[in-house]
């Protein structure tokens, strides 16, 4: 296992720490509502920040902007936004992997799932033999019951490319 530079340990915690303030600042609006909403809502974080370079930022990265492009299914563009994060995110392996996922599965390969979460989180859970491992958790409703799956990506350090995703049983 490669050691981990002061830099990247305060890249990593500075990217834990944002998590969780935005994991924060998306669970307290919805402690206080009492309905599931699809309307918009203002994040109690002012500012974000992220560094191409780290490898569980890219995957978080990748998250954001890809479940933000399914979300929006009713805009003609977001197919084509989806389509684009996976080329620019994944190994072309990886996306043959997602793709024979998606064909036999009749479901995202990349959720893992037929529908959108409502909520992610993306922390690093280790590296080793040139990969690094993200685990990723999707949050698929509000609320105290709200359904939680998780998901381990695999990504290339030289490259940053997804290499690999596999749901977490």
């Amino acid at each position: 296992m490669r050691k981990m530079s002061v830099r990247n340990r305060k890249t990593l915690v500075t990217a834990v720490a944002l998590t969780a303030g935005l994991t924060l600042a998306a669970v307290t609006p919805a402690l206080a509502g009492s309905g599931v909403s699809h309307a918009p809502r203002a994040a109690a974080v002012s500012s974000a920040q992220g560094d191409p370079r780290n490898v569980t930022q890219r995957v978080a990265d990748f998250y954001g902007a890809y479940i933000d492009s399914v979300w929006d299914n009713e805009d003609p563009a977001a197919a084509a936004d989806a389509k684009a994060l996976r080329a620019f995110y994944l190994s072309s392996a990886a996306q043959k992997k997602v793709a024979a996922y998606e064909e036999k599965n009749h479901a995202d390969g990349i959720l893992f799932a037929q529908n959108v979460p409502v909520k992610w989180k993306v922390v690093y859970t280790g590296s080793g033999a040139g990969h690094a491992t993200s685990r990723v958790t999707l949050t698929w409703s509000d609320g105290a019951g709200a359904q939680v799956t998780k998901i381990d990506v695999l990504s290339d350090l030289k490259t940053l490319k997804i290499t690999d995703l596999k749901p977490v049983r």
